[in-house]
């Protein structure tokens, strides 16, 4: 049987309908979709680690630091780029705050703020430098960290 229609030098390969070349041609734009979906994924991902909505700078103080640095561990644990710190179950554990100076600003300390896996690590090093005075407030840039 001789096929001479437009199709003729695919009928040895498939149908006629759907010649091989077709075929081919949305195999190429469903990986080329597979591909870009990917790197709008892994884009994504790396948007996550900015984090847009983490902090650039949190204040903290000595009774924050410390409950902050004993829920290390658990924060460290969380799933996802952006890690939510509450420490507003803190509070001051009945320690007197120092009194600021007449002429400095009080600066309330942050209790609830975000912060990614980066940050996190980054904060937990500065609050465990030697010599750090956090009383009584301290404001922390975080926008270094990366």
């Amino acid at each position: 049987m001789e096929y001479g229609g437009p199709h003729a030098p695919y009928a040895a390969l498939g149908s006629e309908r759907c010649p091989p070349v077709k075929i081919l041609l949305v195999s190429l734009r469903l990986a080329l979709a597979g591909v870009s979906a990917a790197s709008l994924a892994s884009a994504g991902a790396r948007a996550g680690e900015a984090c847009g909505l983490c902090s650039q700078s949190i204040v903290t103080n000595s009774s924050l630091a410390d409950c902050f640095l004993e829920q290390y561990d658990q924060l460290a644990k969380e799933d996802g780029t952006a890690i939510a710190v509450d420490l507003s179950d803190c509070g001051s554990r009945g320690i007197v705050e120092a009194l600021p100076s007449p002429n400095a600003a009080v600066v309330e300390p942050d209790t609830q703020f975000m912060l990614s896996r980066t940050q996190l690590d980054c904060l937990k090093k500065k609050l465990e430098e030697p010599g750090i005075v956090l009383d009584p407030s301290v404001k922390i840039e975080l926008g270094s960290c990366g």
